[in-house]
């Protein structure tokens, strides 16, 4: 079993991977798309990979929900500039208020959309669709933790590749890459 959820969870980060790599280099981020999510085939996240696997959803998500919270998720969003929740910090205008979301740089949320992208096409498999990554992130609700600007472009992004697909919405982000754009 432990041999299959391996092999398993492998080929499912590396074919994430190859895809967050493939649309990176597309949009100009070519760096960012070799590096991206190394930090998966380190012990601490794969170990959790291997012993949660199911093959349709992130194992992260099986650990929260046996242990309460994701020690794999914890390390990795602590350590990839592409996740929103790495970009938290306490409100400097009212600490009592807690956590808030920090405005992304401009290639970093390209990435995480390079990123949720990749992960619909390898969840959803055939029944992907461009409108799978609006879908999660409407249902995840996670946009409400993110910097106002940063939502406000992942919304218009996540709905333009939605309504008018990848090739439209990929030369855009080109285009707001060359410019600097946000």
């Amino acid at each position: 079993m432990k041999l299959k959820n391996a092999w398993g969870h492998l080929k499912t980060i590396t074919a994430h991977k190859w895809l967050v790599m493939k649309n990176c280099f597309r949009i100009g981020l070519y760096r960012q798309g070799i590096l991206h999510d190394l930090s998966k085939y380190g012990w601490t996240e794969f170990s959790t990979g291997i012993r949660y696997y199911q093959g349709n959803r992130s194992p992260n998500a099986a650990e929260r929900e046996e242990k309460g919270y994701s020690q794999a998720w914890l390390h990795h969003k602590g350590r990839n500039r592409h996740h929103f929740e790495y970009w938290m910090d306490v409100s400097p205008r009212n600490r009592e208020a807690g956590l808030t979301g920090v405005k992304m740089p401009l290639n970093y949320v390209m990435e995480m959309m390079m990123d949720r992208i990749a992960a619909s096409k390898v969840y959803k498999g055939k029944e992907y669709t461009d409108g799978a990554s609006w879908e999660y992130f409407c249902r995840s609700g996670e946009g409400a933790l993110m910097h106002p600007e940063t939502r406000a472009l992942v919304e218009r992004l996540l709905i333009m590749l939605r309504d008018e697909g990848e090739e439209k919405t990929f030369a855009l982000i080109r285009e707001m890459l060359r410019k600097k754009d946000y």
